[in-house]
């Protein structure tokens, strides 16, 4: 696919691979004229803009030449930041060898020519940068002559040994890849010699016996230290040859596809399987030299490409000169190409402006050229993937926390050739450390039973309040008289209280005094309560006080009776006959309320129940509504009327007077009344209710409505005081796990999840639930117990929602050979193929 184009009739050379952004150096090329026949030399810079769709390159720098192109090579060489963007060499006619600073020319600087020798004979068509040392640079031209250039002294260069016989052109130089003093020199007449700059001689020759390679092209192989090709311009014989120097009679192999001469090539250094070519056929081909195939072809151009080269940052492109006066950049992944519409012969014509170039003043006919239509043609990419979207290492996770990691070993460079052994590795990751860290605590406690510990130090290290609180209701909840440890919790200590109410007694309340209330609330009490309650009195403003005080004590010594037609007389006659509800209605209506249920005691539980109610109903202060409750033993009322601000008292009326079996029950009510009526703080506190009733379904649902679970560390909050409070009602109950809710469910199954992730499977299998439906569970058992692997013995597997499938060795039979008897035929048939053993590092 085509990338960018520009109209250049000249030579090019891409950035170095260091350099970003990506630029493209063109020089007016040598020995070409474009349309307007113009001699002036121009060195131009070019900015790669891939993410600009449109196919135009932009002109970051401009140079006037005073000499045209035969050759041009980027290095990476440079003196400070002045020079960071590297030296571009030219190679021009007459021998002129010319370095620019890349950096002057793309900020149109005052010094942009750097260096400038003329120390060649003829034009100078070869040049090469190392490598290994940027500041070296070989040169190349007629009479084989080479010239290695140290750019730190660009005064007198040096050359690597005496001048090869019969002397000849030098069509291409380069460095060796892999060892930096080798230095490799092609001439026209298919001969290549490699240099030693060490012992400055050269140290092999190489050449082809047919006399028919015409040399256009020379590289090293990227890897490969004895490898290297070579082109042929010959039509003759338009191949590529490969050689290694280890076997130097001959070519390694011979890459024939091209139908006339070979013009340029380029291997590619981010991948030894791609080599470039095109040639005198119009065509551009990737070669994979290994096996010698065509894996990639641009469709047949109208001219001659007469260079391609690699681009060295991004190997997947490349750029291609032709002689039609165009540089294009193309990708090898594919895509489409759109066919040239100007040809240059309409360039040629247009030129002249339709007058006769012979200066006769006549008006030139119309050329006459085949109409051209526009095409669009599809590039397939690559036939291979190319190496550096190959994967050469490769890292994948598997259940348990378990990095699988591959990669490939370091071999040397003669055994790049070969299959390339890979090495896989298991190891086990761990990323969270402070989560694994509080679950082994969290494990330990429950394994050893140490649970009050594990909740003391659970409270020391709250750093929240509430926190705090909640810690030490968990804590309670597993001691002994858990009811007075919680009310206390709340702030109503009986000790204490008992302290202020004898205080206040002795400070402002006389030793003998009368309550009504009082008097009648402890003797109404006495059958709810089942225990005896005294009221000390002196005295009433009543007459017949002292009747009722006989009455109720059955002591007749002092008996006074009162026949009048007062309150009290009718009281005491309805006293006389039995008439305990008259007697009581009659002090109700004369507010004499203590009179009332002292006479309703003794008339009966019915009675009783009865002028309580009328009490409650006529009495009202600020208490009567905790009275009523607390007398009428009515728990629910208090629950669901209370005011929710006012949630802790409530709560520590259940822990005094409710029934056991009732008490859990009450909890949860209240509970849910914080959760549903209460706003912030006091939907959290409805976790306190949840412990006290031990109700853990309740307790998880409240704190995931309430806190954020998403996180490892958040989740295992959740965990830890959910499972204390199972253990807790496990211990204390002597039942088993209580069954786990959806709420918990999920949370639990997300923890072993996690804990599974992080490989501590045995952990992650304790807090599964062993019978469970649901399949996600049922999944998660199953491939928690099969990833412990040995470690879990002759156990049985959990059961599983699908039939397993055992999978073991299959059996392979081979045919008999014609050769072979028929025992031992026999015997290969009942042998299976048993698999290759992979060895596998921990």
């Amino acid at each position: 696919m085509k990338l960018k184009e520009i109209e250049r009739t000249a030579v090019q050379v891409w950035s170095p691979a260091s350099n970003h952004p990506i630029y493209l150096a063109t020089g007016t090329s040598a020995q070409q004229l474009d349309a307007s026949f113009s001699t002036n030399a121009t060195l131009e810079i070019f900015e790669i803009d891939f993410r600009d769709p449109s196919l135009d390159m932009k002109c970051r720098g401009i140079l006037p030449a005073s000499n045209r192109f035969h050759k041009l090579i980027w290095g990476s060489f440079g003196n400070g930041p002045s020079d960071s963007s590297g030296v571009i060499a030219g190679g021009g006619d007459n021998g002129v060898l010319t370095l620019f600073s890349a950096t002057q020319v793309l900020t149109s600087g005052t010094e942009p020519v750097i260096g400038r020798r003329e120390m060649h004979t003829g034009p100078v068509r070869a040049l090469d940068f190392n490598s290994f040392q940027c500041n070296l640079l070989a040169s190349g031209a007629n009479s084989s002559e080479i010239y290695i250039w140290d750019l730190n002294n660009f005064s007198v260069p040096m050359t690597p040994g005496a001048k090869s016989q019969p002397q000849e052109d030098i069509s291409a130089v380069s460095w060796n890849r892999q060892v930096q003093h080798i230095l490799s020199s092609a001439h026209p007449s298919g001969k290549a010699i490699v240099w030693d700059l060490r012992k400055n001689e050269p140290i092999i020759k190489i050449s082809d016996h047919s006399n028919r390679m015409h040399c256009s092209g020379m590289a090293w192989h990227p890897e490969v230290a004895t490898q290297l090709v070579l082109s042929s311009e010959d039509d003759r014989m338009p191949v590529i040859q490969i050689w290694d120097l280890r076997f130097a009679t001959s070519p390694l192999s011979q890459l024939e596809g091209h139908t006339r001469g070979v013009l340029s090539i380029s291997w590619c250094q981010a991948d030894p399987e791609l080599l470039l070519s095109s040639a005198k056929d119009n065509r551009i081909l990737c070669w994979n030299p290994c096996i010698g195939e065509v894996i990639y072809e641009l469709p047949t151009q109208s001219q001659w490409c007469f260079d391609v080269q690699w681009c060295p940052r991004n190997p997947s492109v490349f750029s291609a000169a032709s002689f039609d006066g165009w540089i294009n950049v193309y990708s090898v992944m594919g895509g489409s190409l759109a066919a040239q519409q100007k040809t240059q012969a309409d360039k040629i014509s247009s030129s002249f402006n339709n007058l006769d170039p012979f200066g006769m003043g006549q008006t030139l006919p119309p050329l006459q050229v085949p109409e051209q239509v526009a095409q669009t043609t599809l590039v397939p990419p690559l036939k291979k993937p190319p190496k550096w979207l190959r994967r050469p290492v490769g890292v994948s996770f598997a259940f348990g926390g378990k990095l699988i990691t591959f990669g490939l070993t370091k071999a040397p460079a003669q055994q790049m050739q070969q299959i390339p052994l890979r090495q896989v590795f298991i190891s086990q990751v761990v990323t969270e450390t402070e989560f694994l860290a509080r679950s082994r605590e969290l494990q330990t406690a429950l394994q050893s039973g140490n649970l009050l510990d594990y909740c003391q130090s659970k409270i020391q290290a709250a750093q929240l309040q509430f926190e705090e609180n909640l810690w030490n209701f968990l804590k309670v909840n597993m001691e002994s008289e858990s009811r007075t440890k919680l009310l206390k919790l709340l702030g109503y200590s009986k000790e204490e209280l008992q302290k202020k109410i004898t205080s206040c007694l002795g400070n402002g309340i006389p030793e003998k005094q009368h309550f009504p209330e009082a008097d009648g609330l402890a003797r109404a009490a006495q059958p709810a309560q089942g225990s005896k309650c005294s009221v000390t009195e002196v005295g009433t403003a009543s007459s017949s006080s002292g009747f009722f005080d006989s009455l109720v004590s059955q002591d007749m010594s002092t008996l006074e009776i009162l026949v009048t037609t007062d309150t009290d007389g009718l009281i005491s006659q309805a006293l006389l006959v039995g008439n305990f509800a008259g007697a009581v209605e009659l002090c109700m209506r004369a507010d004499r309320f203590a009179d009332a249920i002292i006479l309703a005691i003794a008339g009966g539980e019915t009675l009783l129940r009865e002028t309580q109610m009328q009490y409650f109903a006529k009495r009202k202060t600020k208490i009567s509504q905790l009275l009523s409750s607390i007398v009428q033993q009515n728990w629910r009322d208090v629950i669901c009327t209370c005011d929710l601000q006012s949630w802790k008292e409530a709560l520590a009326i259940l822990l005094t007077y409710s029934r056991q079996e009732e008490y859990a029950q009450l909890c949860d009510m209240l509970g849910a009344r914080l959760e549903s009526e209460g706003e912030g703080v006091l939907s959290s506190e409805a976790c306190l209710c949840y412990i006290s009733s031990g109700n853990v379904e309740r307790l998880a649902k409240c704190w995931v409505k309430n806190h954020e679970t998403s996180s490892p560390l958040a989740l295992q909050d959740l965990v830890e005081k959910v499972m204390v409070l199972s253990r807790s009602i496990e211990m204390l109950r002597g039942s088993t796990r209580p069954t786990l809710g959806p709420v918990l469910t999920e949370q639990v199954t997300q923890y072993a999840s996690l804990l599974a992730s992080q490989g501590c499977l045995a952990a992650a299998m304790s807090y599964l639930p062993h019978s469970s439906d649901e399949l996600l569970i049922q999944q998660l058992r199953d491939r928690v117990f099969h990833a412990q692997g040995e470690s879990m013995g002759n156990q049985q597997p959990p059961p599983f929602p699908y039939a397993r499938v055992h999978v073991g060795p299959v059996s392979h039979p081979l045919p008999a050979a014609k050769s072979s008897s028929a025992p031992e035929a026999s015997a290969r048939r009942q042998s299976p193929r048993h698999p290759a053993k992979v060895s596998l590092k921990a």
